[in-house]
């Protein structure tokens, strides 16, 4: 099998995009979730909405920005930061829970 790279455009990118988010919105109707993976849809959503924006996916961005391409720096500096935000908000949103949960299975336990 080959691959035509010429017919392969941001257009037919885009158009698989919507292949894909319509057999999402079907499962999510028939059956209220994505085979057991509906937390990463908004994950992916965003990913390609960067992607459309910016015209980079990660990995070539992070080659782009290693020959010096300004738009690859910028790229790759928002790319940065996006991670840092996550991570600062899942620590946010779910450390008091696993505290929570780790004092009260140890609440009954002596210490040493």
């Amino acid at each position: 099998m080959t691959l035509d790279w010429t017919h392969f455009t941001p257009w037919t990118s885009f158009a698989g995009g919507i292949l894909i988010g319509a057999a999402a919105a079907m499962l999510v109707l028939l059956y209220g979730r994505i085979a057991g993976i509906s937390g990463i849809v908004g994950g992916s959503a965003l990913f390609g909405i960067g992607w459309g924006l910016a015209g980079f996916c990660p990995g070539p961005a992070l080659v782009s920005f290693g020959s010096g391409q300004e738009k690859a720096a910028i790229f790759v500096a928002a790319m940065l930061g996006g991670m840092f935000i996550y991570t600062a908000a899942d620590r946010l949103i779910h450390e008091p829970r696993r505290r929570a949960r780790h004092h009260a299975l140890n609440a009954g336990c002596p210490r040493d």
